[in-house]
């Protein structure tokens, strides 16, 4: 069977970079590419980013169970096809997936698919990622601001997570992510290496909970002083 690696972060922490960057890294990953209702953005392209569908054919996919999860996110419909798990599956490779919150909990909570493993991306602090948000230049203040409350909402959900990864710095970070899959592959194949486990183990959600103490503050008393 597979091995499911579920990467979860608020929008602006790095997430889709890291991916990109641990795909060219890590062999025998299949990654899935979620559906969605809502329309391209910029340069967006249909079989890239995401498969842009329509909302009767995604709740048509929704009534024939073809989705491993799905959520509806302001509006906008978003899941992962069956398909990739099984595509993974037949070619002998682990399946990657980057999705929220909504939908990693829908996974964990899979009696199926028990051996899935979820990795948290979090930002340094608030102040960094509101400043990625607006390095982008590709949101309104409006989009910016509802991005912030959402992060403080879904980090919430790191206690809820196998692995947490503090994105503060991206080499480090890409050795870290590569660690942890690779240390989870050999593990269940039974072939444990020492070294990977003890990097990938230093960032066990029990190893850096001290650590996410001022993270999770810097989101909270912003929240708690109603700025922004």
């Amino acid at each position: 069977m597979a091995n499911i690696f579920i990467i979860s972060a608020p929008s602006g922490s790095g997430k889709s970079t890291l991916v990109n960057r641990i795909r060219q890294q890590v062999p025998n990953l299949e990654f899935s590419i979620s559906y969605t209702t809502r329309q391209p953005r910029g340069k967006e392209q249909n079989g890239r980013e995401y498969f842009f569908v329509a909302r009767e054919e995604f709740e048509r996919m929704i009534r024939k169970g073809e989705f491993l999860e799905h959520a509806e996110v302001f509006g906008n419909y978003y899941g992962t096809a069956c398909r990739f798990l099984a595509k993974a599956e037949r070619e002998g490779r682990d399946l990657l997936l980057d999705i929220d919150v909504q939908g990693a909990a829908q996974i964990k909570a899979n009696a199926k698919l028990p051996q899935a493993v979820s990795i948290f991306i979090l930002p340094p602090n608030r102040r960094e990622l509101e400043r990625r948000l607006r390095e982008r230049s590709q949101d309104s203040e409006e989009v910016i601001e509802r991005r912030l409350r959402d992060a403080t909402r879904e980090i919430e959900n790191y206690a809820k997570y196998d692995y947490i990864l503090v994105n503060d710095h991206l080499p480090d970070s890409v050795k870290a992510l590569e660690a942890i899959l690779l240390a989870e592959r050999q593990a269940r194949a039974g072939n444990k290496d020492a070294k990977l486990s003890a990097r990938a183990e230093l960032w066990r959600l029990d190893r850096v909970r001290e650590r996410l103490e001022p993270i999770l503050q810097s989101f909270r008393q912003k929240a708690a002083g109603g700025g922004k």
